[in-house]
């Protein structure tokens, strides 16, 4: 779907271009419209928030993955009879089934390695048939042992993701078909989502939330197939907001339509911030990727390059560039590819580009697109009060590791109070040492790094 020239990861130029599904011609984006960040707290100068445990966040974004079915071998048909000059692709070469041996094989290797990320279950893929239901072409033990290794193996390092309904032909949620019309408007990358109000675009993902509901799979976010409502950002923002917080009650919902791989900050957005006093504070965050699909392509039929990502001598390629200004780093890539039609070289890009960001940098944390927009929305929401020696936070929202740093005189060492409870903090000799619980002392700066609890804490310096 993407190449190094994609600015952004779904934004287009003009609807009836808007011809990829997971699938792929070259769009050069607009920038990301401006939208609604909501309420901000104060907080005192005096204390940055930084990072979690002072750390660069990685995470790994899959896209077109669900059970079993090959999105791009079932898929491709589809966004050829909606745009019959676009895709030429031999999609009969193409595996109709992406095994659950492999996926067992990837998940294994991440969960060695402390890789975690975001991982699509698309519901109804490509109208094969449905995850709650029956797949055709495979028998139901299949089917649930599939949704069993996803539940099981996939989802304690991996946030779940509806990619829509199913990612191809948009469905008419009242008769749960495709609607007749078979032209690009109704694919679901498209033109359809681009005038639909926040509670049609909400009903639209609640139908498909409800369904990975169904089998087991709790979903915090959304990911948008293609350009689905690049040019309706508000309310997409909202509707991912409504959608996730009536089907799961999410607390914070998140979603990944964009990614960047020019200049512009790729830090998440936190966005349409309101209550943050109230007993029900709420939030939205938009995910940003930083890379474009450099390990096998959204079809498997284009092998990527390890060197676009982090060259050989560790000092080039994107990541170090996003690294090195502190900002997650979070990768991109579609299943097929990863898959490669059992040939494994989008697999094979991605360890050894793991291999080699390891081998520069020390100061890595693998998180869940969750774990992030969590970290964020406490980062930008909480507020923050300094008098004299004693920090007083006010969270909306609890996170683990948030670290902070300030100036001190003194040589007492910190302490941490939740409400009227005492935290214990451990000191560290060395910043990169730094978990929940535990504060170092560099010169006249203290770093402390604690599970930040919704409500009040104080930090006395």
């Amino acid at each position: 779907m993407y190449n190094q020239e994609i600015l952004s990861r779904r934004n287009f130029m003009k609807i009836t271009a808007l011809a990829t599904a997971g699938a792929a011609s070259v769009i050069r984006s607009r920038p990301v419209m401006a939208q609604d960040k909501g309420q901000r707290p104060t907080q005192a100068a005096a204390v940055t928030v930084l990072n979690p445990q002072n750390r660069v966040p990685l995470s790994f974004i899959i896209d077109d993955s669900t059970c079993l079915v090959n999105m791009a071998h079932f898929g491709i048909p589809h966004f050829a009879t909606a745009w019959p000059d676009r895709y030429k692709q031999d999609w009969r070469k193409l595996p109709r089934e992406i095994p659950d041996s492999f996926v067992r094989k990837f998940g294994q290797w991440c969960h060695e390695h402390k890789v975690k990320g975001k991982y699509s279950i698309v519901p109804y893929p490509a109208c094969v048939g449905w995850m709650d239901r029956c797949l055709p072409g495979w028998s139901q033990k299949e089917l649930d042992d599939s949704l069993k290794l996803v539940r099981e193996l996939m989802m304690p390092d991996w946030d779940i993701h509806p990619e829509m309904i199913s990612h191809t032909w948009v469905i008419n949620t009242k008769t749960g078909r495709p609607y007749p019309e078979q032209t690009g408007y109704y694919i679901e990358n498209a033109g359809w989502s681009q005038d639909k109000s926040a509670d049609q675009l909400a009903d639209y993902m609640a139908y498909a939330l409800r369904i990975l509901k169904n089998v087991g799979l709790p979903c915090e976010g959304i990911t948008t197939p293609g350009g689905f409502g690049g040019q309706n950002r508000v309310n997409l923002a909202k509707a991912t907001f409504q959608s996730c917080r009536d089907v799961f009650n999410a607390e914070i919902p998140h979603y990944f339509r964009d990614l960047f791989t020019d200049e512009r900050s790729v830090a998440p957005l936190v966005q349409y911030a309101s209550g943050l006093e109230s007993d029900d504070p709420k939030c939205v965050v938009s995910i940003i990727g930083c890379t474009g699909d450099w390990f096998g392509g959204w079809d498997g039929l284009n092998p990527g390059s390890v060197d676009k990502f982090i060259t050989e001598d560790l000092k080039g390629g994107r990541l170090p560039e996003v690294i090195d200004k502190g900002e997650p780093a979070i990768l991109v890539c579609h299943w097929p590819g990863i898959y490669f039609n059992g040939e494994e070289i989008g697999f094979n890009i991605f360890k050894e580009v793991v291999k080699r960001i390891h081998s520069r940098y020390d100061n890595l944390v693998w998180m869940k697109n969750s774990e992030i927009a969590r970290y964020w929305a406490a980062k930008e929401l909480t507020k923050i009060e300094k008098q004299g020696g004693r920090i007083t936070f006010n969270a909306p929202f609890a996170t683990t590791r948030f670290t902070v740093r300030t100036g001190t005189n003194s040589t007492t060492p910190p302490t941490l109070m939740a409400g009227r409870k005492p935290i214990p903090l451990r000191r560290v000799n060395r910043p990169l040492q730094l978990q929940s619980q535990t504060w170092h002392a560099d010169g006249g700066d203290v770093t402390v790094c604690f599970d930040l609890p919704k409500g009040k804490s104080t930090l006395d310096i």
